[in-house]
């Protein structure tokens, strides 16, 4: 059958000691040995997260990635095919490459530090894409192009090309992003521009606070710093997401992590009309608001939980929710996400989600003003 999603872009090996027991100032403590526990691993990246979310929420996906023909290589795609024989399918083994991982260190009370190697990414682009898989899909997902050279490099010539292409045989797009470190040439790069030209080919974006800050109000990012949360308010999200429209987003969000999700939908009734490919009605959508808080839940790890949140919306847009319920549907997937340590296993079924919704799942006790 063909797929209702295809999730193209980033995959990747992820690393996962247990360092629950050190204190975050222990793990750049040199010439210090400390024991630690036993190591996870999982596969990341957009492709796994998301694709495999997606998998579980019971929506037929299709997996585009590409692998270096290394021992890494090996275990990314006999791990994507413990989910289904068929999800390793599509994923390029490409000779004489690197294939990517990530070490993720996340001691106690700590937010998670990614150290990653992109490995074969380093020269992904439009040739890596099936488009016949793609035009017989209703969704295209692509993941990362922060951390997808080809496609950032030259204003983003690459991705417009991309997108273009894409766009061109009737698919409705969904794009996620990553943070890029600001020392790195994607960190460097002139995301404004870049975002300015491919947002009018994406129907569907849902970056997470800090990762559009960063390329549309790194000012306002770097001065609030660590009290980021305790100074954005409904105002400046509902501004944001309306500047993301603006620059030509038919639908735009906001990961909010522990805060929740922020998301809208452009006025114009004609930007949406992708929405018809889903059943849904582009008039019900049209200058749509919704804040959803996050869920009460005991975390083990954040590792995956803005892809999990993306894979949540898309499986509700997919479903005719509507703009509130995908919000509080993408926050659901996002919790169970972070009851696991990895990045995938938290995912629970759509009838297990759901039941859990049904049930009264207590929301956290935060309010914007």
């Amino acid at each position: 059958m063909p797929a209702d999603v295809v999730v193209a872009g980033h995959i990747a090996l992820d690393i996962l000691p247990d360092m629950s027991m050190l204190k975050p100032e222990q793990v750049i403590d040199a010439g210090k040995v400390y024991e630690i526990g036993n190591i996870s691993y999982s596969t990341g990246g957009a492709v796994s997260n998301t694709g495999l979310a997606l998998h579980r929420l019971g929506i037929n996906v299709d997996l585009l990635a590409a692998v270096g023909d290394d021992w890494l290589g090996e275990a990314i795609i006999d791990y994507v095919r413990g989910f289904g024989a068929a999800l390793g399918d599509n994923i390029q083994v490409v000779p004489g490459a690197a294939s990517p991982y990530t070490v993720v260190i996340e001691p106690q009370n700590h937010d998670r530090t990614l150290l990653t190697n992109t490995g074969v990414y380093n020269d992904y682009g439009l040739d890596h894409i099936d488009l016949e898989r793609v035009a017989a899909a209703k969704l295209f997902h692509l993941g990362y192009p922060t951390l997808l050279p080809r496609l950032y490099e030259d204003d983003g010539a690459g991705f417009l090309t991309l997108l273009r292409a894409v766009k061109g045989t009737g698919v409705i797009t969904s794009i996620d992003l990553s943070l890029p470190p600001p020392d790195s040439a994607s960190g460097r790069a002139d995301w404004r521009t870049i975002l300015g030209r491919c947002l009018p080919l994406v129907d569907i974006f849902l970056p997470s606070i800090e990762e559009i800050m960063f390329m549309l109000r790194r000012p306002d990012l770097e001065r609030w710093g660590a009290d980021l949360f305790d100074r954005l308010t409904a105002a400046y999200l509902a501004d944001l997401a309306q500047e993301l429209i603006a620059l030509g987003a038919g639908v735009a969000g906001l990961k909010l992590g522990e805060r929740g999700l922020y998301l809208g939908a452009a006025s114009d009734a004609g930007r949406l009309a992708f929405l018809n490919a889903l059943d849904q009605a582009p008039a019900e959508w049209a200058g749509a608001t919704a804040w959803q808080p996050a869920f009460q839940v005991e975390v083990a790890g954040t590792t995956g939980a803005g892809d999990a949140a993306y894979a949540g919306l898309l499986a509700a847009m997919i479903r005719g929710h509507s703009p509130a319920e995908c919000a509080r549907r993408a926050c659901a997937v996002a919790a169970c996400n972070i009851e696991a340590a990895d990045a995938t296993s938290g995912v629970r079924s759509w009838e297990e989600t759901e039941a859990r919704l049904a049930a009264g799942w207590g929301e956290r006790l935060i309010r914007w003003t």
